[in-house]
Order: structure tokens, then C-alpha cells, then sequence
């Protein structure tokens, strides 16, 4: 299994993440976290395109939306991907829209079998825990009914045994957003949840199980 877990995008070891996918490479965008963005939803998928390709990648867009119901499809798509970019935005939307198409299954299994590498950050790198309790702080649950017409799911992917603090202690944050990224540090600490912070630079890089 191969997991780039970030808090923005490549963090400060863009080589890292090269070097885990191979080099090269047929890689699905996934953008679904947006989905509560509206237009701004758009440029936030060229976003992530563009220094993909800027890499070497053969970057697209995979929008979950047209396989709800299809996991198949789905599994067929990723079949010819050499890795997944997962962007940030809202965990629970994120969450909301992998378990509507299967995506949550058929990522685990492929993963698991080393299919694939996984990239995601900030809410893509959140998604991979075994909760998202706690992350209410920072995404709003009630997007998921409004923008997906489900509940919450509560749950992660559980492919990694710790929470993900994404955007801890970085600049360019407000004053606000810091201070609730800390209560969600504080909370998993006095809880006894295990976890992990990860300032903008910062990545958690698995490999073959290390």
C-alpha cells in the first residue's frame, strides 16, 4: 500500500510523492470535497491539474457524481490509474460522496492490493482515518445533506490507525481557523484518540507498509 498524505498539496517533498507513484503516470483527480463550492469549484479542479502535468502526469478529473450506484465502473476507471490526487475541502462531502458510488470499497481493495497510489490532502488525507469525529470543528456536517442529500458518515476509510490535524500551526491562516485547528489537536490529546499534526510542509509518506 502506498499513502502521500499531505496538508496542501505536495507539503515540501514533491520529489517524495514522484517517487511513489513512479515517475510518470496515468492519474484521477478526485475533487468531490469541493462539491459545496459552486463555480469556485471549477478552478479549484485546475488547481490540482495543473502542476500534475507540470510533473509529467496524465492528470484528469474523476468526478465521483457519475458512478453513484456504479462501483464497477468505477473499479474499471481506476483499473487504468496509476495513482489517486484527492483534494481538500469538506471531509464529510468527501466521505459522502466515496460511499455513494463504492468508491470507499473499491479504494481499499486496490490499495490494499497495491493497484495504486494514493495521494490526498487536507480532507484527503483526513478521510483515510478510522473516524472523522472531531473534524466538525473545521467542516460542516450539514454541507452533506445540502449538497448530497445523505447524513453525515462518522466513519474513514480506516486505512491508517490515526487522526490527521491538517494546517497546524501554518501561516496564512486566520487568527480563528488556527485556534479551532488547535481545540481538534487538543480534543484527540485529552481523548486518547491517536493522531498526527501536519504543518503545510509536512507529509506522511507509506510504503509498503512503512
Amino acid at each position: 500500500m502506498r499513502l502521500f498524505l499531505a496538508s496542501y498539496r505536495f507539503g515540501a517533498h514533491r520529489d517524495r510523492f514522484v517517487h511513489l507513484v513512479g515517475g510518470s503516470g496515468r492519474v484521477a483527480v478526485i475533487a468531490n470535497a469541493a462539491d459545496a463550492w459552486g463555480t469556485a469549484r471549477d478552478s479549484a479542479v485546475v488547481s490540482d491539474l495543473v502542476p500534475l502535468r507540470r510533473l509529467g502526469f496524465d492528470a484528469h478529473e474523476l468526478d465521483l457524481r457519475k458512478y453513484a450506484g456504479t462501483p464497477d465502473e468505477l473499479r474499471n476507471h481506476l483499473a487504468g490509474c496509476d495513482a489517486v490526487w484527492v483534494r481538500g475541502g469538506n471531509t464529510f462531502v468527501l466521505r459522502a460522496r466515496l460511499a455513494a458510488c463504492g468508491g470507499d470499497a473499491v479504494l481499499t481493495d486496490l490499495l490494499r492490493q497495491d493497484a495504486l497510489a494514493y495521494a490526498g490532502y487536507s480532507a484527503g488525507a483526513c478521510v483515510m482515518s478510522p473516524s472523522l469525529r472531531g473534524l466538525e470543528l473545521v467542516d460542516d456536517p450539514a454541507e452533506v445533506e445540502a449538497v448530497c442529500g445523505t447524513t453525515p458518515i462518522w466513519d474513514g476509510l480506516g486505512l491508517i490507525d490515526f487522526a490527521i490535524v491538517p494546517h497546524h500551526r501554518s501561516p496564512g491562516y486566520p487568527a480563528e481557523e488556527v485556534e479551532l485547528i488547535d481545540r481538534i489537536a487538543d480534543g484527540y490529546l485529552r481523548s486518547g484518540v491517536k493522531y498526527r499534526t501536519l504543518t503545510d510542509d509536512e507529509v506522511v509518506v507509506i510504503d509498503e507498509g512503512s
